[in-house]
């Protein structure tokens, strides 16, 4: 059979499936990345005070942002708290997750407070009235979903995560079964 370990071959499909899985998965993410933006972008469009150019482009300022964010952090990892042993990664992966986190909400308000105008209407949906806004509001919106994102972060790891009791508790009571 195919998935027999008797198969030498099995090796190699295994390796190539979770290959396969792998780069879907990074394409899921960068097209949800970029499907996102660019509704960012349309939305950005029609508040600008500039025809809309200094709105449209804040989503790609909060991209920039991220990725020197990024770039700051993955020192952490390489040189501050590098990696040593496969019981590290784990640890690592969480310093990862809290330092972008803390350094991506300064970081958005200043470049808030620079790129966008001091003050800004948009319309709203439904009815003729508009709405004030401020950078610090933008901020607000990218602080949620940063806060959001590691909360859930954090939240997973602790359910799936092999360190924690609920795996321990599930694994545990595997051990035995009616069966037995």
């Amino acid at each position: 059979p195919e998935d027999d370990p008797r198969n030498p071959a099995t090796i190699a499909d295994n390796v190539g499936d979770n290959v396969g899985d792998v780069a879907g998965m990074g394409s899921d993410l960068f097209g949800s990345f970029a499907e996102s933006t660019c509704a960012a972008l349309v939305i950005g469009s029609s508040i600008g005070v500039s025809n809309g150019w200094d709105a449209m482009v804040f989503p790609i300022v909060v991209s920039a942002v991220g990725i020197f964010v990024c770039l700051v952090c993955s020192f952490i990892a390489t040189h501050i708290r590098p990696v040593r042993q496969e019981s590290q990664v784990e640890e690592a992966l969480k310093i990862q997750l809290i330092s972008t986190t803390v350094l991506m909400v300064p970081s958005i308000y200043y470049a808030a407070e620079y790129f966008l105008p001091k003050s800004f209407t948009i319309a709203k949906t439904v009815g003729q009235d508009v709405l004030e806004l401020a950078p610090y509001m933008a901020t607000v919106c990218v602080a949620m979903g940063a806060v959001g994102g590691l909360i859930i972060g954090l939240i997973t790891e602790y359910y799936t995560s092999h360190s924690y009791a609920p795996v321990r508790e599930v694994a545990h009571s595997c051990k035995t079964g009616a069966a037995t």
